[in-house]
């Protein structure tokens, strides 16, 4: 018997009462804490937490903030600042690439790039993809580049040029949090998080970055549910049928190419499947993949699990501290 699409389904209105008797509680006597701060990125995660936010505190407790890069899409602020003009609530433009220069984030990928391409320069684009598991190639990651005459081209990375990459740009999410949080402390506020549950459980966050927050609204929310919650609470059309992307890279770059196996909605699923006991035979004919691609998915779940691990831990201690409540 194949698995159906309802086992997603939720009472939102109920659920989004729920999260918000929660934000309420955790900001004001956990955090203790006036209000919460959200990064507005114009995607759907921020814009829902957004939303939910707005409807547990109130518009004049919840801070955005936008922070647009040199590689963000021309959409981002205009997607970002209809979150905020939809709810109402009082936000202000950070605009990031100075202190990114300052750090070198571009210089250091640039470098590792052309450890590939030694010719790249200004006027190329780039991203790293994965070709994803049901396909059957080896799930390694590539690198795209788009030539300043408009031709494209792929080459397999080797290791120190995707790590090196991948560290350079993780400044931008650092930079952002180091941001969200000198707003939190000039407003003595919170600091939201924004990962949906897919992201949560397989480590697609930078840790200090946008793995770091005060609270974490939807991280319990399958990605498709937090577009139906979205939807619910009124975020803006165009951000709801926006699909989901890193918004990190120079070439548009969508997040199941860049990191999960298949497009969030079949993933959901795969992931509600694994998490629940169903055996693939039962899943594969709702995401149209055969048994043994469903394999492939439960096991690249339980390895992303295990390699970002360390991601999720607190700070290690050595020793016992018992007058300390973790």
């Amino acid at each position: 018997m194949a698995l159906s699409w309802d086992v997603l389904d939720l009472d939102y209105d109920a659920e989004a009462d729920r999260i918000g008797a929660e934000l309420r509680r955790i900001i004001a006597h956990e955090c203790k804490r006036r209000g919460l701060v959200v990064a507005l990125s114009g995607g759907i995660d921020s814009s829902c937490v957004a939303a939910l936010a707005t409807r547990a505190l109130g518009k004049a407790k919840v801070f955005g903030i936008h922070m647009p890069e040199r590689d963000s899409s021309a959409e981002t602020i205009k997607l970002s600042r209809s979150v905020s003009d939809t709810f109402g609530f009082d936000s202000v433009l950070e605009e990031i690439t100075p202190i990114l220069d300052g750090y070198g984030c571009y210089r250091r990928r640039d470098e590792a790039i052309r450890m590939v391409y030694p010719e790249f320069g200004p006027g190329w684009k780039s991203k790293i993809v994965l070709p994803g598991l049901a396909g059957g190639e080896l799930n390694v990651y590539y690198l795209v580049v788009q030539k300043p005459d408009g031709t494209m081209d792929k080459q397999r990375l080797p290791l120190p040029a995707y790590l090196q990459i991948v560290a350079a740009t993780n400044f931008k999410q650092r930079t952002r949090k180091t941001l969200e949080y000198f707003h939190a402390d000039r407003l003595h506020y919170a600091v939201s998080g924004t990962p949906n549950r897919l992201e949560y459980d397989q480590g697609f966050f930078v840790k200090g970055g946008d793995g770091l927050a005060d609270v974490k609204p939807i991280a319990h929310l399958y990605k498709s549910q937090v577009y139906a919650m979205a939807r619910h609470l009124g975020v803006p059309t165009d951000i709801c049928n926006r699909a989901p992307t890193t918004d990190t890279y120079s070439l548009a770059q969508g997040q199941d190419e860049f990191y999960f196996a298949l497009p969030y909605r079949e993933m959901d699923l795969c992931l509600w499947a694994k998490n629940h006991g169903v055996a693939p035979a039962e899943v594969a004919p709702t995401v149209k993949l055969t048994a043994d691609q469903v394999e492939r998915v439960y096991r690249d779940i339980d390895q992303k699990r295990a390699t970002t691990r360390y991601l999720g831990l607190a700070p290690q201690v050595v020793g016992a501290i018992p007058e300390i409540k973790h």
